[in-house]
């Protein structure tokens, strides 16, 4: 255990899906998503698993980000599947916080965030760049969305150009940008959660 306790953290973010979870717990972040608690792992050992299976989510301790807040990320590409169902206002109603998801795939360039406080959807976007088209598009974007290039409205046109590092820039801005994780002294060992 003492070697999981100087763990290094090993950063995330492309061809995958998170979520991030202010002042939450690692413990109620899995028993809300309905995933069995594997245990304590390594950094590596549970990005691998999360990037690599489709039955494997990693959840880290609470980490300094946006806000002055602590925040929770659950990682995995089971949140990717066309099959998983993440109701993100149910989530935040369920865990009392506000919760955010992120994807992005750079082979289809499909790019995707929202937000959801207290049982509401705050914010949704999301742009398949194969197509040029905005899928979804909910409420008004933020100050870090218009820095990545969002216009302040829904586009008639398929002018929008979105990217996996506008997705890191607005999960900086609301939470945590994954990708700054890599190399830093781990506060704790992920936990793995597995669907079945």
């Amino acid at each position: 255990m003492d070697s999981v306790n100087k763990d290094i953290m090993v950063g995330f973010g492309g061809k995958q899906a998170w979520l991030a979870v202010r002042d939450g717990d690692p413990a109620g972040v899995l028993a809300v998503l309905g995933l069995r608690d594997l245990g304590e792992v390594r950094w590596r050992d549970g990005i691998d698993l999360a990037h690599l299976t489709d039955d494997r989510v990693a959840v880290t301790p609470p980490l300094p980000g946006a806000g002055g807040r602590t925040w929770v990320l659950a990682a995995g590409r089971h949140l990717l599947r066309p099959d998983t169902v993440l109701d993100l206002p149910t989530l935040s109603e369920q865990l009392h916080t506000e919760v955010q998801f992120f994807a992005t795939h750079r082979v289809t360039e499909t790019h995707r965030w929202q937000r959801a406080d207290d049982g509401s959807l705050l914010r949704a976007f999301g742009y398949v760049g194969q197509t040029g088209d905005v899928t979804s598009w909910y409420g008004d974007p933020g100050p870090v969305e218009l820095a990545a290039g969002l216009p302040a409205e829904f586009p008639e046109d398929s002018g929008v150009l979105v990217s996996e590092r506008d997705v890191l820039r607005v999960a900086g801005g609301w939470s945590i940008d994954p990708t700054e994780l890599d190399g830093r002294t781990a506060p704790g060992p992920l936990r793995v959660g597995a669907t079945a």
